[in-house]
């Protein structure tokens, strides 16, 4: 295993891999077992805005095929609107790529259109009228569109949740505070205040993991509610290393006080999983000239030694997949959970477990105010 990886690493790769990729990479016939024993019972497989490679992002439609699909954990994000409700997109600015207006909230609303619009700008009622399931991404021609999806809320997906009996599943939950330029978003006591609030209101507490690259975020989350697992998001960039003063998005650490090492930065304060970027390009894989590894071998042996996890983002291919859980990572952040349940087939390890709907929907009235 540590054969292959240093191979990969060092710009053998493509040589390493030739022949194996229709299939995935072939592996030793032992390495589900080394598998089994690098990654315990379970290998987190986690489907990125709900698997955006298969359904629309973040749309309850994608959470749900994700549940049925089998994956460990839903990760998505949140954004909080001008009245204060923690609704389920990853951009702060409503994008015309993915969502549609469809008319005004109200007769005469001056602030429709609200595609471009900042969401802590708009109220619920506001954001309730925008399509965001009918654009499919370019990138990604398997996606599925869900005609006239809305952002759900975050109450939502926790009952989605509760409707198929997923506790076995984890919500990796993401706090969008953009903290290089907090005027875009909601504050960030309220982003950590209420996502703790609908947290604890869905008793959803064993289930969800609080992320964030606004470091800053993640400890004031540790105060409002200690009993939340905290995951430090970073794509390397926001660390600062080497550069004078604090980066906005550590929450006041200078990396440099930590040797520039992010582990020892986020164990300060109680992070227990570490989250980056998975290489660079962060959209280039193990096999193309000039991809350049950030998660190595001895980077997931380091944080191992220190008692955390890393999990990092967003992987794509079999190939980089097959690298990474060489490099012995604890999970896999993915557009294409279909795909990462094929290369843990592959390997041996654990599956998630598939899970299917135990009653019927029914939707939540919500006060807008």
């Amino acid at each position: 295993m540590r054969m292959w990886r240093k191979a990969a690493v060092g710009g053998c790769a493509a040589a390493v891999l030739a022949g194996g990729m229709a299939g995935g990479i072939a592996v030793p016939a032992e390495a589900g077992e080394r598998d089994r024993g690098r990654h315990g019972e379970r290998f987190d497989l986690q489907a990125h805005r709900g698997g955006l490679g298969l359904v629309a992002e973040s749309t309850t439609a994608a959470f749900a095929n994700a549940l049925r699909l089998g994956v460990s954990t839903l990760e998505l994000d949140v954004q909080i609107t001008q009245d204060r409700h923690a609704v389920v997109t990853h951009d702060r600015r409503v994008s015309g790529s993915k969502c549609e207006d469809t008319g005004p909230a109200f007769p005469g609303d001056p602030e429709y259109p609200y595609v471009g619009k900042y969401v802590k700008d708009l109220t619920l009622r506001q954001v309730w009228t925008l399509d965001c399931g009918s654009l499919t991404h370019p990138g990604h021609p398997a996606q599925r569109p869900v005609p006239g999806a809305r952002m759900p809320l975050l109450s939502e997906v926790f009952g989605l949740v509760h409707r198929y009996r997923a506790y076995g599943v984890k919500l990796n939950i993401e706090t969008k505070v953009e903290a290089g330029a907090p005027e875009e978003t909601a504050p960030r006591e309220q982003f950590v205040r209420i996502t703790a609030h609908e947290v604890r209101r869905a008793r959803m507490l064993r289930q969800v993991t609080i992320q964030s690259f606004d470091w800053g975020a993640l400890m004031r989350m540790r105060e409002v509610e200690p009993r939340l697992e905290l995951v430090a998001l970073t794509n390397y960039d926001f660390l600062q290393t080497g550069q004078p003063g604090r980066s906005p998005w550590l929450g006041g650490i200078d990396i440099d006080d930590f040797g520039g090492d992010p582990l020892r930065a986020i164990k300060s304060f109680g992070a227990s999983t570490f989250s980056p970027v998975h290489g660079f390009p962060q959209d280039g894989t193990v096999t193309d000239p000039g991809y350049r590894p950030y998660v190595t071998g001895a980077m997931v042996d380091r944080a191992h030694r220190l008692g955390l996890k890393v999990v990092p983002w967003t992987i794509n291919d079999a190939a980089t997949m097959h690298k990474l859980i060489d490099d012995g990572v604890d999970g896999i952040i993915t557009d294409r959970p279909d795909r990462l349940r094929a290369v843990m087939a592959d390997r041996g390890l654990r599956l998630p477990k598939r899970y299917e709907a135990r009653w019927p929907h029914r939707r939540t009235d919500v006060r807008t105010g």
